[in-house]
Formats: C-alpha cells, sequence, structure tokens
C-alpha cells in the first residue's frame, strides 16, 4: 500500500461509509428480490441477473430487466421489490470479511463514524440494525432522508456537512464506486476507494487511495496517528 496526497491528515477523525459493495455485499439479497418479481410478473431478464446491476435507482434497474419504461407495470413491480426486500430480502447481506471488527475498532479509537447511501432509508435501517451496526453509527443518510428526495450523492454529502457541521478537509468519503469519490471530490473531501467492491477504479484521479481489505482502514489510521 502506497501513501500519496490522498491518505488523510491526522485531523480527520469524521468517516464517511457508503454501505453497498463497501460494508456488505448486497448482492445475493438484490439480486434474489429481482428474480422473485420478474417470476411473479412472468417476464424473462433482458439482462443477466448479476453484480452490476447493483447501484442505479430501483426503477432504472427494473427498465433494464424489462424493457418497460414506466407506469403502473412498473410502479407495481418497484412496490413488489420493496415487500419483498423490506420483509425478508434484506438479511441475506453480507458484511466483507473483517468490516465488523474494523468499524468498531475505528469507533473506539475515536473516530465519527456516519454512512451515506443510494439505497433506501427504510431497509438500510432494517439491515444496520439487524447487523448490530446501528450502535456504530453517529447518524444514517440517504437520498430519501431528504425532502424532496436528492438526486445524487455529490448533493447528499453535501447537505450533510452542512446538517452536521464539519469541514470536508476534515472528512474521509469511503465508497466502492467512481461516482463515490466524484460525490467526494464535488466536496471538497477525501476519498478512498473500497478496491473490495463492486466498482472498478481504471483512469481515476491518482489523488485517490484505494485499499484491497477493510482491515487496512484500521492499519492506515493507525499508522498515522503514530
Amino acid at each position: 500500500m502506497e501513501w500519496t496526497e490522498a491518505v488523510p491528515p491526522i485531523t480527520c477523525k469524521h468517516l464517511i461509509f457508503d454501505l453497498d459493495g463497501t460494508l456488505i455485499d448486497s448482492a445475493p439479497s438484490i439480486l434474489s428480490c429481482f428474480g422473485k418479481v420478474l417470476e411473479d410478473v412472468g417476464v424473462l431478464p433482458s439482462v443477466p441477473l448479476d453484480e452490476r446491476l447493483i447501484g442505479p435507482p430501483l426503477a432504472q434497474t427494473l427498465q433494464t430487466l424489462t424493457g418497460i419504461e414506466g407506469g403502473a407495470e412498473l410502479d407495481a413491480m418497484v412496490a413488489s421489490f420493496k415487500k419483498y426486500y423490506d420483509t425478508e430480502g434484506y438479511r441475506d447481506s453480507l458484511p466483507y470479511a473483517g468490516v465488523d471488527e474494523v468499524l468498531a475498532k475505528l469507533k473506539a479509537s475515536g473516530y465519527k463514524l456516519f454512512l451515506a447511501t443510494n439505497k433506501r432509508i427504510l431497509p438500510t435501517r432494517l439491515i444496520l440494525n439487524y447487523l448490530g451496526w446501528d450502535i456504530l453509527f453517529s447518524s444514517v443518510w440517504g437520498l430519501d432522508s431528504f425532502q424532496p428526495r436528492l438526486t445524487d450523492k455529490s448533493a447528499m454529502l453535501g447537505e450533510i456537512l452542512n446538517l452536521i457541521g464539519i469541514h470536508p478537509e476534515q472528512t474521509v468519503y469511503i465508497g466502492d464506486k467512481v461516482e463515490d469519490g466524484v460525490a467526494a471530490q464535488a466536496n471538497a473531501m477525501h476519498f478512498i476507494a473500497a478496491g473490495w467492491g463492486y466498482g472498478e477504479f481504471v483512469d481515476t484521479p491518482g489523488h485517490w487511495l484505494r485499499l484491497d481489505s477493510p482491515f487496512n482502514l484500521v492499519t492506515m489510521f493507525e499508522s498515522r496517528e503514530d
């Protein structure tokens, strides 16, 4: 692991995490629910049910899978997905190896942990409660935590910085996709790419730091405090 100018200074005590692909592998739960929805309506997926579907808004993904653009039929599928996911599916989300230990260690070391995700806030809180992580985060945010619902992570991170009252240069966003880095950069925050997640970081800014394991987070921050 090489140090770059993106390594947060010792004053960075605010760590904001993405969820899907960063703390949990949500693919098994999400793809299973997509499969159930399509089976209910008797539609075969037009693209493979794989991890490339993780991340975009729910309606957009269902459009990709079915070719149906808007209308009551698509709305019904969205509602069906939410019902499956919010009652049972969310429990199939798998924490990445070491994440429990890493989050607990960082919190015990005095870091303030926050969560900012594209996922709806209801299943986000269900997952955190199910995994016993709800007590680790000072606050948890989704795009639909705001009214009207925010359009992207750049806007969400900006709102979070204002509401919490923290400076961007003292804050790190940790996510697994290029859009996460773009959102952090738009708000003058540090960014750490979760190389163990879904995204691929090719031809991205050289000052972004990429880590290959959650354990490297503890190693990195402990090293900065020596």
